[in-house]
C-alpha cells in the first residue's frame, strides 16, 4: 500500500507540472487574441483556471466535487472561502466562472504557473508591505469595476487545524467601498489532501458550496466587523455540514486519520 501510494503521489506531481507547462502557451495564445476586446481577461483566466481543474480530474488520488451555480456570471462578487490547503485552489477553480485571486508574491515567481497567473490578471500581495496591500485592493478594485468576481482567503493563510484563523477586514472593507456582494464558499476536506507544511499530495474527497450572497447595499464600513462575522458564521455551519456528508472528523483529528 505504502508503494501504490508513493507512486500515486509521484504520478500526480509529474501530471500536475506537465498539465502546467503545456497549458502555458495555450493560456498565452487565448491572452494574446482576446487581450484588445477583454480588458477583464476573462477568457484568459477561464482557460488558466481550466489547465488547474485538468490537472485535478488526472489526480487519481482525490475525489473533489462543487455544489451550487451563479445565474449571472459576470455580477461581480468579493468571493471568501475558509482556507484548508493548496488543494483549495484546484477545488473552487471547478466552479465554471472566473474570478481573480489575490495571491502571495512568491506563487508568481513559479515558472510557467505564475506567468499564466500574470495573463489572468491575478492580483499579487507581498505580504507584511503596506504599499502592496494598497496596490492590491486598488487592482481588486480594477477587476471588479470589469466585472469580474475576485477571490480572496480572508483568514490569510492556510489554518493547521480543522478550526478556522480569524478573518481579516480586508475582503469586507472591499465589498462594502466596491458596492458588491459578499459570496461565500464553504470547503471541507482539502486539508487531507495537501495539509500545511507538506507538499505531498494524499487520497482524500473534498466539496466546495456555494452559499447566497451578502448584500452590502447600504452598509458603511461601521458594518465591516458585523459582515465578517455573519459571512464567518454562514461558512462554519456549512463546513460542519459537508465534514458530516463526506464522513470526516470535526476538530483536531487523531494523529494518522486520513480520508481516502
Amino acid at each position: 500500500m505504502r508503494m501504490a501510494r508513493t507512486l500515486q503521489n509521484w504520478w500526480a506531481w509529474t501530471e500536475t507540472v506537465l498539465v502546467v507547462i503545456l497549458g502555458t502557451p495555450i493560456v498565452a495564445v487565448i491572452y494574446a487574441c482576446t487581450a484588445p476586446f477583454d480588458p477583464g481577461r476573462y477568457a484568459a483566466g477561464r482557460a488558466f483556471r481550466v489547465v488547474g481543474v485538468t490537472a485535478l480530474r488526472l489526480n487519481s488520488l482525490w475525489r473533489f466535487r462543487t455544489r451550487g451555480t451563479l445565474t449571472d456570471a459576470r455580477r461581480p462578487y468579493v468571493v471568501v472561502a475558509n482556507h484548508e490547503s493548496y488543494a483549495d485552489v484546484f477545488l473552487i477553480s471547478c466552479f465554471p466562472w472566473e474570478m481573480k485571486w489575490l495571491s502571495k508574491d512568491t506563487m508568481f515567481n513559479i515558472p510557467c504557473m505564475g506567468w499564466m497567473m500574470q495573463m489572468a490578471g491575478d492580483i499579487k500581495l507581498v505580504r507584511g508591505n503596506r504599499d502592496s496591500a494598497a496596490d492590491a485592493i486598488m487592482q481588486c478594485r480594477d477587476r471588479l469595476k470589469k466585472r469580474v468576481s475576485v477571490m480572496i482567503f480572508p483568514e490569510g493563510t492556510r489554518s493547521r487545524s480543522w478550526d478556522m484563523l480569524p478573518f481579516k477586514d480586508g475582503a469586507f472593507r472591499l465589498a462594502i467601498e466596491a458596492g458588491v456582494p459578499i459570496l461565500p464558499i464553504a470547503v471541507a476536506g482539502t486539508r487531507f489532501a495537501m495539509a500545511k507544511g507538506t507538499f505531498r499530495f494524499l487520497p482524500a474527497r473534498a466539496m466546495a458550496q456555494l452559499l447566497e450572497p451578502i448584500a452590502t447595499t447600504g452598509m458603511t464600513l461601521a458594518d465591516v466587523g458585523a459582515l465578517k462575522q455573519l459571512t464567518r458564521e454562514r461558512i462554519e455551519a456549512a463546513r460542519r455540514l459537508l465534514a458530516a456528508e463526506l464522513g470526516l472528523p470535526v476538530g483536531d483529528e487523531p494523529a494518522g486519520v486520513t480520508a481516502g
